[in-house]
């Protein structure tokens, strides 16, 4: 069937160039940018006040006299809002462990040792620099890397770019994005309420054993997940975006029909369709169609892992929806500063070096040596200059630098001085990394060559 057969409304002519934006895989870097600048722009507007005022407006729960959960705007975005996206990542990680790239840890070696390289060195020069005080806690800043803008940049460059490098970047961000998760569950959760940790817990152990018992609403579970899982470790003083991951970690990941049978079944089921006389004047489907659909759908539905369904589900409004707000919120910094403000400490000096430097050291360096040491093979169409290029791109740490700064400092002075860091860092870090890629792809194509 070709979309000539598809009867089409006048909607669709507004409709499809916006599902066409939505699907393309720069689309959510592009969004994701638009919003920084837009946080920029407002902070050093005449509508500042109004941005921040905005942001510190305080909302809760009023019950029987008391107010709950009384947080500000800012700080609902960075743990509830954030908590889909950490939600989101959960299903990314299960979904590779269970059948991706890390299912098999030998032929993921390669990105997972590059992952913790370029986790690692960022973390020391950043210690290096700032070794004592507040701005020592910012040392989990430098870690990350933000997949959206990198693949992004990627994409852009399209065919320039061998398959097995964006495969290689992904598994990496997603290794990366564990290690984030780990760091900050460890290492910027404080004041643990033992009580609601182990009620979130409880939850946690009630939703898998769902999982295994067959349940397979989503409804069931996103209550559960939502009540008795996120808000208990909200409470607890373990982050609450850790909850989400562990959530994600229920849902189920299996099919209760296997892609053979699936196959025959549909086959027999449109055999049986056909049987039935259609009626093309007549727009409505008669009762034994309907139940034929309804079983198609109903099989289609058992086909599909419910994990994979709501991944694909939430991605879009992760993308378009969490991630702009989130950067809408948290990238506003008044550029309006003193140069020795912005230098009395080593803060932005360490994100600036522990994020270009670092990744290039920790992720390039370390793959080089796995190649070379023959610890991992390498991949096809990789060479010297793409990996180096690889490693300025997962210096791009945008978003999960910029949560990690919200966990890390109180002092404004500090968190100004990160944000800036982040900024300049990642976009040398692209700007860098995207004309290294080019280049590498314009040599490679004069020497018809992909390996060293």
């Amino acid at each position: 069937m070709s979309d000539s057969d598809i009867k089409q409304y006048p909607i669709d002519r507004l409709v499809r160039p916006v599902q066409r934006f939505l699907h393309q895989g720069k689309s959510g870097g592009l969004v994701l940018l638009f919003s920084v600048i837009a946080a920029l722009a407002l902070a050093n507007s005449g509508l500042s006040v109004y941005y921040f005022e905005t942001l510190s407006y305080k909302f809760g729960f009023h019950f029987n006299g008391k107010n709950y959960l009384n947080l500000s705007l800012l700080h609902w975005i960075n743990d509830a809002l954030m908590a889909i996206f950490f939600f989101v990542v959960g299903l990314e990680l299960k979904r590779e462990f269970v059948g991706g790239e890390l299912r098999n840890p030998r032929k993921a070696i390669l990105s997972i040792v590059s992952a913790i390289g370029g986790m690692l060195v960022p973390a020391v020069i950043y210690l290096m620099l700032n070794p004592t005080g507040e701005p020592h806690r910012g040392w989990g800043i430098p870690m990350a890397t933000d997949i959206a803008f990198a693949l992004a940049l990627l994409y852009v460059l399209g065919s320039k770019v061998p398959l097995s490098l964006k495969v290689f970047l992904t598994a990496l961000a997603i290794v990366d994005d564990l290690g984030a998760i780990v760091v900050i569950a460890l290492f910027y959760s404080s004041d643990i309420s033992v009580l609601h940790l182990l009620t979130g817990l409880s939850f946690a152990l009630l939703m898998y054993a769902s999982n295994r018992a067959g349940v397979r609403s989503m409804i069931f579970y996103a209550l559960l997940g939502i009540f008795g899982v996120w808000l208990p470790f909200l409470l607890s003083g373990v982050h609450a975006t850790i909850a989400s991951v562990i959530a994600a970690f229920m849902i189920p990941a299996d099919v209760r029909i296997k892609e053979l049978p699936f196959v025959m079944q549909m086959k027999n089921n449109l055999d049986e369709f056909l049987k039935i006389d259609p009626k093309d004047d007549i727009p409505n489907l008669t009762e034994d169609q309907l139940q034929l659909m309804e079983k198609i759908k109903k099989d289609t539905d058992n086909a599909i892992p419910p994990l994979q369904r709501l991944e694909y589900t939430l991605q879009p409004f992760v993308t378009f929806v969490v991630l702009p707000i989130f950067a809408l919120s948290n990238a506003g910094v008044v550029l309006n500063f003193e140069t020795d403000i912005l230098f009395s400490t080593n803060v932005a000096l360490g994100v600036v070096l522990g994020l270009m430097l670092g990744k290039i050291i920790g992720v390039s360096g370390t793959a080089l040596l796995m190649i070379r040491l023959k610890l991992a093979p390498s991949l096809e169409g990789m060479n010297f200059k793409n990996i180096i290029g690889i490693g300025m791109l997962a210096g791009i740490g945008f978003t999960m630098s910029l949560f990690v700064t919200s966990l890390a400092f109180t002092n404004e002075e500090h968190i100004m001085q990160a944000k800036i860091g982040i900024f300049v860092a990642s976009i040398l870090s692209a700007v860098i990394g995207f004309f290294v890629l080019n280049s590498s792809a314009r040599v490679d194509k004069k020497k018809n060559k992909t390996v060293p």
